[in-house]
């Protein structure tokens, strides 16, 4: 039986830099991602993302980057609504 991959992004925030580099997601496409904190010990409110953080994941063999333009937190989820979502040139790499 094959692992499913597992997706992460790594997180800026202006004004403080990295936030998390590979962080895991459950869900991520290019409206949102999900983080899915049922059954385990993290809970949504211990995960600082917030609105304005920039949001680097990779497709295939491209950068995309998108901005946090909303947050959502419940007690087992955090969604993280993407805006101004967009493909970065080949040779891009986030530092």
């Amino acid at each position: 039986m094959a692992q499913p991959s597992l997706r992460t992004v790594s997180v800026v925030r202006r004004g403080y830099g990295r936030r998390y580099t590979d962080l895991p997601v459950d869900e991520l496409n290019h409206q949102r991602l999900v983080i899915d904190c049922a059954g385990g010990y993290l809970r949504p409110d211990l995960i600082d993302l917030r609105q304005g953080d920039v949001v680097y994941w990779r497709e295939q063999e491209r950068y995309v980057e998108g901005r946090i333009g909303h947050v959502r937190r419940d007690d087992q989820r955090l969604i993280a609504i993407f805006k101004d979502v967009t493909l970065m040139p080949e040779d891009f790499f986030p530092y």
